[in-house]
């Protein structure tokens, strides 16, 4: 168990109960995907989808890829609502929810268009680099790959986020002046502060830094604001500008960096071996291949979770001491910690193992027992 601080209660059963089921259905969700995978390609399943999708495009290259993109999302999505919708009924369960059945299911419907539009994209993309340039499309697609990466970092605050959430300039020109003057130490300029509108869904608290260059804003949740101090907030954002100061985002796109060229030339060699040695694509571009090039990807991320999660932990760690170091007093990032800790429903004490593999942040108490020893060193 992690060490629990003087200032960190201990878990209740309810709370390590909520946990305890939430990763049940990560990983249950992770099989079924795992399993829908492996059938498309072991049963031959996806060729029979290649087919469809060019039947139903008239032997249209373009378009029969962009209609089998919809079938393996469409399947994916339908396969997958049966735990969606247990995890919505989870968060009422445990009173973390606002959100209506109706509101959820159409939250349902604008994820599922949102993401057929985006892998259609993307897989277009692929297929006609593969198609273009067969010998070394693995490297132009982990070009492209890292230009959408950062493209859809600075593009999401003001386009995806908004067709799930609604979001309005903060009011309260006294703490918005505060929270600027915060990024302006921190290095960054601010381009706006946000009120987000998360209690039309959830009765958690959050609030982040995001975009890149020109969209770059701070959200508030307004559950956060409804129920935190001035202190408290200026704490929570101090966290997230640490992550600024150490040039984080930039380093986790150098460790994408790594990891998806890993990927992409052990999908090269896959493809080949499938196709050249087991005939089992009559090309390199049959789209039929796409279940393999998602497998080898989950595969590896499943391998690399620990690894990639402790360093997240330490980034995590790395951006609490920038926040130690820009508040007048550590006291208001302890309370914000026990308040989110509660509002959140979230472990102060998981398990060593469960901390190791499944989060990327450290357990709540380590994170209170470093704001305390800070104190103790720096007072």
């Amino acid at each position: 168990m992690a060490a629990t601080s003087a200032l960190a209660p201990p878990d209740s059963p309810e709370v390590r109960r909520y946990n305890r089921i939430r990763r049940w259905l990560g990983i249950g969700e992770f099989l079924l995907g795992l399993a829908l995978l492996l059938a498309l390609l072991l049963t031959g399943w996806t060729g029979w989808l290649r087919d469809l999708a060019y039947s139903g495009a008239f032997q249209s290259y373009a378009l029969a890829v962009f209609l089998y993109v919809l079938m393996l999302v469409l399947i994916g999505k339908v396969l997958g609502l049966g735990m969606a919708y247990y995890g919505f009924r989870l968060e009422h369960r445990y009173q973390l929810s606002n959100q209506k059945l109706r509101a959820w299911v159409w939250d349902e419907i604008k994820e599922f268009l949102v993401s057929a539009i985006l892998a259609a994209m993307l897989v277009e993309l692929l297929y006609s680099i593969i198609r273009g340039f067969p010998q070394h499309w693995w490297v132009i697609a982990w070009i492209g790959f890292l230009g959408v990466v950062v493209l859809i970092a600075q593009l999401a605050p003001v386009i995806l986020f908004p067709i799930f959430y609604k979001f309005e300039p903060l009011q309260d020109e006294e703490l918005r002046l505060r929270l600027v003057r915060l990024g302006e130490r921190a290095g960054t300029r601010v381009r706006g502060v946000y009120k987000w509108h998360l209690s039309e869904k959830s009765k958690k608290a959050n609030a982040a830094l995001t975009g890149l260059g020109n969209t770059r804003r701070i959200i508030l949740a307004d559950t956060l604001l409804a129920n935190y101090s001035p202190d408290e907030i200026e704490a929570v954002l101090a966290h997230e500008l640490g992550h600024h100061v150490h040039r984080h985002i930039a380093k986790s796109i150098g460790i994408q960096a790594v990891v998806t060229f890993v990927g992409f030339w052990t999908a090269n060699w896959a493809l080949h071996y499938a196709t050249d040695r087991w005939h089992v694509f009559e090309t390199l571009s049959d789209f039929a291949n796409l279940p393999l090039l998602v497998l080898i990807f989950t595969v590896l991320s499943f391998l690399l979770m620990p690894a990639l999660n402790a360093l997240s932990r330490f980034n995590e760690r790395q951006a609490d001491r920038y926040a130690f170091e820009s508040i007048a007093s550590v006291a208001p990032f302890v309370s914000s910690m026990n308040k989110l800790a509660d509002q959140n429903l979230a472990e102060r004490t998981p398990s060593r193992w469960v901390e190791w593999w499944f989060h990327s942040h450290p357990a709540i108490a380590r994170r209170i027992s470093a704001a305390e020893n800070w104190a103790k060193v720096n007072s």
